[in-house]
């Protein structure tokens, strides 16, 4: 089975289990646990921010940044297509009674500093104000696209000057850091608080990082035991998650296999991808008659796995359990299937 549906699929190295296995550990709501606390610091350190928190997933991570940065009723401006928006059940109302005013980033899922500016709405006696600006680094929903320093200081800027703290969805920050050559901390010094996943490309088996000022993170400490994310001994996750730090720079190679995976669907008839910034591949199946799902289903046939993300649209997402090998076999495995 090559199983593209995640970079979330991955199983942990013998090094990390041996991390599991050994990792001094306390009570982490007591902040005792030396494992975990040792997991904040480095994080912290990785994308220049003055302190970081170990929540158990990358929701958790956003949403306790949300209702951190907000008060009830107010408004978040967030792309309409970002992760906070689509793929995570409406938690913002849910959980912080808060409204979301939606901006269409284009191609690349940004916001210009004119959207910005034009969504945001000031408090008065009849409308709640805009409490928050959220930004996705990579860009899930566009096929991994990897956004600048400069883009995110853009739209950080603007809201800045509305005194409108941003939030950084980064996931895949890391990702988008070694495409464009630059530290993390480049893409995430405009911003006031970032979220990352351990459990993505840089394949622990489970965790994120939440960071911002060490006055937020006091804050968001509080806000992350409401959510039920207030874990004990938890350096034994933790351990593997400092494991996962040092794999950042061998992300190129799952997006070199993702470009390679990309030219080789690009070369069969009733298929379209185009070269990815990082590790996720869109393929669109219109011209072969298929729709995304009827085209997973033949594809699931011949073992090889991914995600529809539209009617005609199907994710494929490298990661450090499919190697070079792997990836030409499925390209090999999807023209038998057309």
């Amino acid at each position: 089975m090559i199983d593209l549906r995640s970079d979330t699929v991955t199983k942990p190295d013998e090094a990390m289990r041996e991390a599991a296995a050994t990792a001094p550990v306390g009570d982490d709501v007591y902040e005792e646990d030396p494992t975990v606390n040792e997991l904040e610091a480095e994080a912290a350190d990785l994308v220049g921010m003055e302190d970081a928190l170990f929540v158990p997933t990358g929701t958790m991570g956003n949403q306790v940044a949300v209702r951190t940065h907000t008060d009830r009723g107010q408004e978040v401006l967030s792309g309409r297509e970002s992760h906070v928006v689509k793929w995570e059940l409406g938690g913002m109302a849910q959980l912080s009674s808060l409204q979301v005013r939606t901006f269409d980033g284009g191609e690349r899922g940004v916001p210009t500093p004119e959207q910005v500016r034009e969504g945001y709405v000031a408090e008065d006696l009849h409308r709640p104000g805009t409490g928050l600006l959220t930004l996705e680094n990579t860009h899930n929903s566009k096929g991994g696209v990897a956004i600048t320093a400069e883009e995110i200081a853009a739209a950080a800027s603007a809201a800045h000057d509305l005194d409108v703290p941003v939030h950084l969805d980064g996931a895949r920050v890391f990702n988008a850091a070694v495409s464009l050559g630059v530290p993390a901390s480049d893409l995430t010094d405009p911003v006031d608080s970032v979220m990352f996943c351990l459990s993505k490309g840089l394949g622990a088996p489970v965790g994120s990082i939440l960071a911002g000022s060490a006055e937020f993170i006091e804050r968001a400490r509080r806000n992350r035991k409401l959510f039920g994310g207030g874990m004990r001994q938890a350096g034994i996750i933790a351990g593997p998650g400092l494991q996962a730090l040092g794999n950042v720079e061998r992300l190129a190679e799952d997006h070199e296999n993702a470009r390679t995976l990309a030219a080789g669907l690009d070369a069969l008839d009733g298929l379209s991808a185009a070269e990815p910034d990082t590790n996720i591949v869109l393929v669109d199946t219109t011209e072969s008659g298929l729709t995304a799902e009827a085209f997973l289903d033949r594809c699931g046939d011949e073992d090889v796995l991914g995600s529809a993300f539209g009617e005609y649209v199907v994710r494929f997402c490298t990661h450090w359990d499919v190697d070079e090998a792997a990836v030409e076999r499925a390209v090999e495995r999807v023209a038998s299937v057309l």
